[in-house]
């Protein structure tokens, strides 16, 4: 219900007062809209919690949001207004700021009659806004709107603010923003013409000297795993017992970015409806492309609850994942935000337990994220290698980082933040097609800490060679990427992180780019095992080629000893058994890297879209003992 205010006498509106003791609950039972059992229903299920009343019966109650702001109105004396149908003053939003518009729940509307009407979705907290409302506009009456028209209406307003701000939230010093890609490939092909020279004086050397290079950082990139696994499998084992909950559960935003997913919409639905975190206490956003006609069809075919709603991203100058959740950021509620991918099945008891893990650390843990794994291992050869690769990593790896009071790359689901801290930062690089791992680093430059937690989200694997290498080469691209910023000043990434952090960024961002770029020259030891000479070695001393052939040996059995130890943890011991394949897996991410340092200075802001839905979760209740069920072995799939 929207009244206009045309030749209305503002005098009669409040100044934010209450107009008495009662809340909108009692209001609606006195009007008949609400049984008193009903309300007392939904009190109970909020006692102690930080929602507001109206929220929780917009969620958990028949009684429809406009009605709620109707009845509030009527209250406090005032009227409500539909900012969408009647829009606001651009000039006023903008004086106040779009983003605290959003985060505050208020709209500068209009001035009329020597004063300023303010709308607010959230009316009993006008009051506290008045010194700093009156000091922007001077004499200020209050109004009511709907979250939702507010919402849009300052969208409706701002887009372009907002968009911006989506695309620039990172200082310029440590976002890729900056990055030249034409530029910098000069630089480098300058800098290449003595390195060239070399090479085509002395080649054998040159190769042989690479080789060394490469040798190196296969042994830090072995030593670092190895120190990672240990300190994991160290920690004591992950308690059965449920979570310890606090008593006040503070309100917990999910954010989904969805981009092409008209096949996965409904699945993911129904996947996060099993979460039994208390449903007044969630805000599910979907995160919208504009432009995205398939998905945004498939959503609006689909029945949303109350606690899930959509959120819209406007075009902008790059269409990314990180651009799309800075722009969702400013109309969260929730003071933990989350992150999922499209394709996500989290456990069900997950939000209890990130809960629960941020009340017992204190606010300098910033960040929790989750471990990832793969509900269709059993798809095909390229699903097995990627369930084997991410048991490493989230099992093993990133725990042992952790431990070791490492950078903790993040990925890019499963991960939950204290909003104030996120926000401080800067929240993600619109522009870095790895946001994870580069935001997990600069929590680490900011003094925040990341605690992995052992809750599984399952995902889909990418089992299909093309947009393997796709994904592969955007994930490798952002790696780079991520390593040439923070490295453009390396005295100040030294001094924020400290000498040991600093050496384990070296060993992790460049090991990991270094090792893929120069794999083929490791390949020669596989010739030299089998007797066919490799030209650029002759010459070089018996033991010292012996030697790295060993080391490189070496490097590949503790690879496969830890895999094996990993998908142990995982629950998925028969995939073991497919370890040894993983020789043949990891050279295609020297493919992918290449495509990807040739993006790197071609388009280094295009991101690579991995299509979901391709191959479909189990709905079943007993999809994870089903995804551990083991396919034959691998004898007689030849």
């Amino acid at each position: 219900m929207s009244l206009s205010l045309a030749g209305r006498n503002l005098d009669r509106l409040p100044f934010g007062g209450r107009s008495s003791t009662a809340d909108i609950g009692t209001w609606l039972v006195a009007d008949g809209i609400l049984s008193q059992a009903e309300l007392d229903r939904v009190r109970g299920r909020i006692e102690r919690r930080g929602v507001r009343l109206a929220d929780a019966l917009g969620n958990l109650s028949a009684v429809d949001r406009g009605v709620i702001a109707t009845v509030e109105a009527r209250h406090y004396r005032t009227c409500v207004v539909d900012p969408v149908v009647e829009p606001a003053d651009v000039r006023m939003v903008a004086a106040l700021g779009p983003d605290t518009c959003l985060r505050e729940g208020l709209l500068p509307w209009r001035r009329v009659g020597g004063c300023t009407l303010v709308l607010s979705s959230r009316p009993e907290e006008f009051a506290r806004h008045m010194a700093h409302l009156t000091a922007l506009f001077g004499p200020v009456r209050m109004a009511v709107a709907r979250e939702d028209r507010l919402h849009r209406a300052v969208q409706m307003s701002s887009d372009t603010a907002l968009a911006i701000r989506a695309e620039m939230r990172v200082t310029a010093a440590e976002s890729s923003r900056t990055w030249n890609g034409p530029r910098n490939g000069l630089r480098l092909m300058l800098l290449s013409i003595p390195l060239l020279a070399l090479a085509i004086w002395a080649p054998a050397a040159s190769l042989f000297g690479l080789l060394l290079v490469a040798t190196l950082f296969l042994v830090l990139s072995t030593a670092l795993k190895v120190a990672a696994a240990i300190a994991a499998l160290r920690s004591p084992p992950a308690s059965t017992a449920s979570p310890v909950i606090p008593a006040s559960r503070p309100v917990v935003s999910l954010l989904v970015p969805l981009f092409r997913e008209r096949e996965i919409a409904a699945h993911l639905l129904s996947r996060l409806m099993r979460l039994d975190y208390p449903q007044e206490l969630l805000d599910i956003c979907l995160v919208l492309e504009v432009d995205d006609r398939l998905t945004r069809e498939a959503v609006r075919d689909t029945i949303l609850p109350p606690w899930v709603r959509t959120i819209t991203v406007p075009h902008g100058t790059l269409k990314t994942k990180p651009r799309a959740l800075n722009y969702a950021l400013d109309f969260v509620r929730g003071s933990i935000v989350g992150v999922y991918d499209a394709e996500d099945a989290p456990a069900p008891d997950q939000i209890n337990a990130v809960v629960a893990r941020f009340a017992q650390r204190g606010p300098q843990v910033a960040c929790i994220q989750g471990m990832l794994d793969y509900y269709n291992p059993r798809t095909n050869w390229f699903t097995r290698c990627f369930t084997l690769e991410y048991a490493t990593w989230f099992r093993l790896v990133l725990p042992g980082l952790e431990r070791l009071g490492l950078v903790v790359p993040l990925g890019g689901t499963t991960l939950f933040f204290r909003r104030e801290a996120l926000e401080r930062i800067g929240a993600w690089d619109a522009h870095n097609v790895t946001e994870d791992a580069d935001l997990g680093l600069r929590l680490a430059r900011h003094g925040y800490h990341t605690d992995v937690l052992e809750t599984v989200t399952e995902e889909e694997a990418n089992g299909r060679l093309l947009p393997w290498v796709r994904q592969r080469s955007r994930w490798l691209k952002g790696y780079a990427m991520t390593y040439a910023v923070h490295m453009r000043r390396p005295a100040e990434l030294w001094r924020d992180l400290g000498p040991w952090r600093f050496l384990g960024v070296q060993a992790l961002f460049l090991g990991t780019v270094v090792q893929f770029l120069l794999a083929p020259l490791l390949w020669a030891c596989w010739w030299i095992l089998s007797g066919v000479g490799v030209p650029f070695i002759d010459g070089v001393p018996h033991r010292m080629i012996l030697g790295l052939t060993l080391l490189f040996l070496a490097a590949e059995a503790v690879s496969l000893v830890i895999t094996s130890l990993a998908v142990r943890r995982a629950g998925k011991p028969w995939l073991a058994l497919w370890a040894p394949t993983l020789m043949l897996y990891f050279p295609l991410a020297t493919a992918a890297m290449y495509k990807g340092l040739w993006e790197l200075f071609v388009k280094p802001f295009y991101w690579d879209k991995t299509a979901h839905g391709i191959f479909q979760l189990p709905e079943a209740a007993g999809t994870q003992a089903e995804a551990t069920r083991p396919p034959p072995p691998p004898r007689r799939r030849a």
